[in-house]
């Protein structure tokens, strides 16, 4: 995550850095996320350390991020679309990888989304945070995405 912030100044504003197979790499700001469609969950998922959670985030789901950025993955094929992956990396370190399938509409179509805020609280300081709302684990709720990477097996 790369933040700026001196004495006065506004606070600093996350980054997450989009790249991979993307024509459009690119680095967005949680408010710049904030311009993409926004869509609601309301969740309730098992924290190892917090117990039983219960939260409303919204956020574009990663589907609309990742198309924006243009991916390199042929959509007229559905079989070729089952090798591309998405890794998303937290600025703890943490790192989930999902399958292009879970969210392609044409295959999972889960409404996983990266959150600009959540109960109402703007996530622009923290970073946006990954909902996988059928999660019943928080495992995969991973909190200020620094990266969102885009590959395939046998790159």
């Amino acid at each position: 995550m790369r933040t700026t912030q001196s004495v006065g100044a506004a606070p600093a504003t996350a980054t997450v850095r989009l790249h991979g197979r993307l024509d459009q790499p690119v680095e967005l700001t949680v408010e710049q996320l904030r311009a993409l469609p926004a869509h609601r969950a309301e969740v309730s998922f098992d924290c190892l350390s917090s117990g039983l959670q219960h939260h409303t985030f919204e956020g574009p789901r990663l589907w609309d991020v990742l198309r924006a950025a243009k991916p390199r993955v042929d959509l007229t094929g559905r079989k070729r679309r089952l090798r591309h992956l998405i890794a998303l990396t937290g600025a703890d370190g943490h790192c989930v990888v999902l399958s292009w399938a879970e969210i392609d509409p044409e295959f999972g179509g889960q409404q996983i989304l990266l959150a600009t805020s959540i109960d109402g609280t703007p996530l622009d300081e923290a970073g946006p945070q990954l909902v996988v709302p059928a999660d019943a684990s928080g495992a995969r709720y991973i909190s200020g995405i620094t990266a969102v990477w885009l590959g395939a097996v046998g790159d």
